[in-house]
């Protein structure tokens, strides 16, 4: 029941993401989004971390290894989503984001030598379909270029995303998850802070912090940057990666529940049958085979 409960909150926090992200881009460029996001979630483990008593041998950790999963798995990606969110409503990028699976699979395929069924080629297949009717919506308040944009920006952040969870996979296995945890967020703190002073993004907003965006904020950075990461990581060590996993399919339900409700966000019919191909192509391409090289899919990120 726990675990359940854990999928249930980490599915609410997680959509809600896009919906925080689309409230602070009012008054936030996406590097100070993700620069804000960052320190907040490290903010929150860190005092977790003492708590627990945490054991690190400082001399044995990969540094490098886990900057670069860091710059990939929250820097980079989270840059592109809000940039993206500029473009397109938030239950949109949730839909999108929920392909991470299908482009780990194709990153393990191209870069680390994974081997799939037929069924999983299928699943991949039938995924890019899903996107494929995405690209063919007419958006609301949008042209074609705009639409088109948003969701290439969203699909190369679902790219770094499948590609940092191979890397990690591979060269971080022996990481505790703490370590990993708080180095991806320090990692995209220092990649969001380049980022601002190359765009003068380190400016004062110049349109007020109202009370809608403290809240958004401490949303995005406690809850769905911090909270959201030892949820993830206890589902993954208490029951398995293929149970953490079920959150891709909850995220996106939930983000355009939030969209709707609290935005007033209006989703195109056709985007709905876009999202359950995508599911059934997630589904596919996560069953597992009996031959030992086929790709477990062990990680699934969200906003």
């Amino acid at each position: 029941m726990k675990l359940y409960s854990a999928l249930f909150v980490l599915s609410l926090i997680w959509g809600m993401s896009f919906m925080f992200i689309k409230v602070l881009l009012e008054i936030f460029d996406p590097w100070q989004i993700v620069f804000l996001r960052c320190l907040l979630g490290i903010v929150t483990i860190i005092p977790l971390f003492l708590i627990t008593r945490q054991r690190v041998d400082w001399k044995r950790l990969p540094i490098k290894k886990l900057l670069f999963v860091g710059f990939l798995n929250a820097g980079l990606p989270w840059g592109l989503i809000a940039w993206s969110e500029t473009f397109l409503d938030s239950g949109y990028t949730a839909i999108l984001n929920a392909t991470t699976p299908i482009w780990t699979t194709m990153m393990g395929v191209f870069f680390f030598s994974v081997s799939l069924q037929w069924k999983q080629w299928v699943g991949v297949m039938i995924g890019f379909i899903g996107i494929m009717l995405l690209m063919d919506v007419d958006a609301p308040g949008l042209s074609k270029n705009q639409l088109l944009l948003g969701i290439v920006l969203m699909l190369v952040a679902t790219c770094c995303y499948g590609y940092s969870s191979q890397y990690a996979k591979k060269h971080l296995q022996h990481t505790t998850v703490w370590i990993t945890a708080s180095s991806t967020l320090f990692a995209g703190m220092l990649l969001s802070a380049l980022m601002m002073f190359l765009t003068d993004g380190w400016a004062v907003p110049e349109n007020p912090i109202h009370y809608n965006s403290v809240l958004s904020l401490i949303g995005l950075g406690v809850f769905g940057s911090g909270i959201a990461y030892l949820l993830y990581y206890y589902m993954i060590s208490a029951g398995s990666a293929e149970f953490a996993t079920l959150v891709t399919y909850l995220v996106p339900v939930s983000a355009v529940m939030w969209g709707s409700v609290l935005l007033d966000e209006m989703i195109h019919r056709s985007a709905y049958w876009g999202l359950m191909l995508i599911f059934a192509g997630v589904y596919l391409t996560g069953k597992r085979g009996t031959k030992k090289n086929v790709l477990n899919l062990e990680h699934d990120r969200s906003a």
